[in-house]
């Protein structure tokens, strides 16, 4: 692998065992790691260890945070972390001028701290090339829990795969590979299109209320609220429901336990089931990334006067 990171100093805060694959591979591009709630990982003493922003901000010329981000306090998750770890504002206002801060989903607040502070966030998890490769352990990961949740195979089985998107393409190519009867639920003509040219049955969102009762299998990838109370009243007590979308899911959970239906809400699957894939994915959309958003010294002084409120026609 090429050094295109060479003397660039990353900082890596928290995360899980993906960070411990992609560091090594970050390593190897020539970059120096410096970590923050890695502690307790296996990297040990191949990497720098801070032990807080402050030490960690001064340090790095980019700022690497989890696919999963934070949760609405700010924490971050870190699987091998000592203590917790909260991004706000008082951290934000840390960052200099010029130091990008990447991040997989970036809740509102922080997107508009980082607005006003002019700091260079940059989201990955939704750019096409992580999403199309991340649905590939997150299809595999769905399948899995399903087949360890219901007490029938794929093969044959009645598997509903609500969203046509990128992660619901994978999906239904994979259960239709292990021979399931899959019935894609799309919104769009144009999926609907796809989905027969996939060869599966196709079914619009307003005909899902009186085709549901037929579904064994349920895979969820649409971020919006889909199974309420009314289309899980008329499902079998006996499917299985598996949510890959984003918190918090499209399933009315609560109400699916009171039926007794089995639903599970499953955000993070490659992370979980193939974190060595995922992670080696990561490092090859980062470096590329990293130099993209790496910005001139000078750039970086025009950046802080912006900050301080000094009008741009008289830096």
């Amino acid at each position: 692998m090429n050094a295109v990171l060479e003397g660039v100093r990353l900082a890596v805060i928290g995360g899980d065992d993906r960070e411990i694959f992609l560091v090594p591979e970050l390593q190897k591009c020539g970059a120096k790691i410096i970590g923050l709630g890695l502690e307790k990982s296996p990297l040990g003493d191949s990497i720098e260890h801070a032990k807080s922003f402050t030490e960690i901000i001064a340090k790095a010329d980019a700022l690497i945070l989890p696919m999963f981000g934070t949760d609405a306090r700010g924490l971050i998750k870190a699987k091998y972390s000592n203590s917790p770890i909260i991004l706000n504002n008082e951290v934000l206002e840390l960052i200099p001028p010029g130091v990008p801060l990447f991040i997989g989903w970036a809740r509102p607040a922080l997107i508009s701290a980082a607005q006003k502070m002019n700091i260079d966030l940059v989201e990955i998890a939704n750019r096409n090339e992580i999403v199309i490769l991340n649905s590939i352990p997150s299809a595999e990961g769905a399948v899995q829990m399903a087949m360890e949740a219901t007490t029938i195979t794929i093969h044959s089985s009645e598997s509903f795969v609500l969203g046509l998107g990128r992660c619901g393409m994978t999906l239904v190519n994979l259960l239709k590979g292990m021979g399931a009867k899959v019935t894609c639920v799309a919104r769009k003509p144009s999926d609907l299109a796809r989905a027969v040219e996939m060869g599966v049955r196709a079914i619009g969102f307003s005909d899902l209320e009186k085709e549901i009762n037929r579904a064994e299998i349920v895979f969820n990838t649409v971020p919006a609220l889909i199974l309420g109370r009314d289309l899980l009243n008329k499902m079998s007590r006996e499917t299985v429901i598996i949510d890959i979308a984003s918190i918090p899911g499209g399933i009315d959970f609560e109400y699916a336990q009171m039926l007794g239906i089995k639903a599970q809400l499953a955000p993070g699957l490659p992370g979980i089931v193939a974190p060595k894939t995922a992670g080696k994915m990561l490092a090859k959309l980062y470096p590329p990334l990293i130099l993209e958003h790496l910005v001139p010294a000078a750039d970086a002084a025009t950046a802080a006067a912006v900050r301080k409120g000094v009008p741009k026609n008289e830096i």
